[in-house]
C-alpha cells in the first residue's frame, strides 16, 4: 500500500480539560471510537474504520500518536525510514503521562479523554450508546472506557499492556482494579459483552492475560483466538494485528471472520432496532 491522503474522512478537534487533539470521522449513525496501534492511523486502520462506517455507524478516530495515513509497510517509505517512524511513535508515548506502558493495574490518563470524546460523540450522532476498539497499545483503552454507561460495544484487540515482562504482568491489563470490577459489574447488571481478539502465539498477548479477563467477566468476555496460520502471510511482522496488518481480507479465513464477528456486535448492540428499544443508557 502507500500512503492515504485521507479522502473521504473529515477532519477536527477534540478538547476536553484543556487537552485538544485531532480526530478523523467517516459516516453517519451511531458512533465508534477507533483507536490505533502503534505507529499510528495507517492505510489498514482506515481501511478498517471505512467497514466501520459502511454498516451503519460513525468511525470516530482519534489521533493518539503518529501520522494519520502514514503507511507502516517498509515497502512505503523504506525499511530505515519505517523502523524510526515506529520508534519515534512508541518513544512519544512513553515520555507521555498520558500512558502507562510498564505499570500494572493502572488505567492510563488518557482514557478520561476518551470517555469524554465518547460522550460527545454519542451526543452528536445519537443511537443507544458508543462502540469502542483498541488495538495493541490502546487495547485495553476499550475495555477501560466501559465503565461509562454510554460504551455499549467494546472490542479489545491484541492488547499489548502492561508490557509482559514478567509472568505478573503477562496475567493482567492495563486497567485499574476498580474500573474491571465497574465493567464486571455492567456485565452483571446489564449484559454487557466485552470481545478480545489475538493471535494464540503473540507474545505481546499473552494467553494468561486473556485468562485474566475470563476470571473478572466470565461468560461476558467472548475471546476469539486464532491460530498463527491465519495471519496474513505477507505481513512485515510476526501474527499480531488480527483487524488491520494480519487481516486476509477473503471470505473463509478466520481473520475475515474475526472481522465479521467485530461488525456484528457493532450491529448488535448499537444499530439492531430490537436493542435500541429496550436499552437505557445512563447519562444520555
Amino acid at each position: 500500500m502507500a500512503d492515504h491522503d485521507l479522502t473521504g474522512f473529515d477532519r477536527s478537534t477534540f478538547t476536553h480539560d484543556g487537552s485538544t487533539r485531532r480526530i478523523l470521522r467517516r459516516g453517519t449513525g451511531p458512533a465508534v471510537i477507533v483507536m490505533a496501534e502503534i505507529p499510528g492511523i495507517t492505510p489498514k486502520v482506515l481501511e478498517f474504520a471505512e467497514r466501520v462506517a459502511a454498516i451503519g455507524c460513525t468511525a470516530v478516530l482519534p489521533v493518539l500518536f503518529g501520522k494519520p495515513g502514514r503507511d507502516a509497510n517498509p515497502a512505503a517509505h523504506g525499511r530505515l525510514n519505517s523502523a524510526l517512524y515506529a520508534a519515534s511513535s512508541m518513544w512519544q508515548v512513553c515520555v507521555s503521562r498520558e500512558f502507562t506502558v510498564l505499570a500494572t493495574g493502572k488505567t492510563s490518563p488518557v482514557v478520561t479523554w476518551l470517555r469524554a470524546l465518547a460522550a460527545h460523540e454519542h451526543r452528536r450522532c445519537g443511537g443507544p450508546g458508543v462502540g469502542a476498539v483498541g488495538m495493541c497499545l490502546t487495547g485495553g483503552f476499550a475495555l477501560a472506557m466501559a465503565t461509562d454507561e454510554r460504551l455499549l460495544a467494546p472490542v479489545v484487540s491484541q492488547p499489548s499492556l502492561p508490557l509482559a515482562l514478567t509472568r505478573s504482568r503477562a496475567g493482567t491489563i492495563d486497567v485499574s482494579a476498580e474500573d474491571v470490577a465497574a465493567v464486571r459489574g455492567r456485565c452483571e447488571r446489564g449484559g454487557l459483552r466485552v470481545m478480545g481478539l489475538r493471535f494464540r502465539g503473540d507474545r505481546l498477548v499473552p494467553g494468561d492475560r486473556f485468562a485474566f479477563l475470563r476470571r473478572e467477566l466470565g461468560a461476558a468476555f467472548t475471546a476469539v483466538e486464532l491460530d498463527d496460520s491465519a495471519a496474513h502471510p505477507d505481513a512485515v511482522l510476526p501474527p499480531h494485528s488480527v483487524l488491520t496488518e494480519h487481516l486476509i481480507d477473503a471470505p473463509g479465513q478466520p481473520t475475515r471472520a474475526a472481522l465479521d464477528e467485530v461488525l456484528d456486535l457493532f450491529r448488535t448492540r448499537l444499530l439492531d432496532e430490537r436493542h435500541r428499544d429496550t436499552t437505557a443508557v445512563t447519562g444520555t
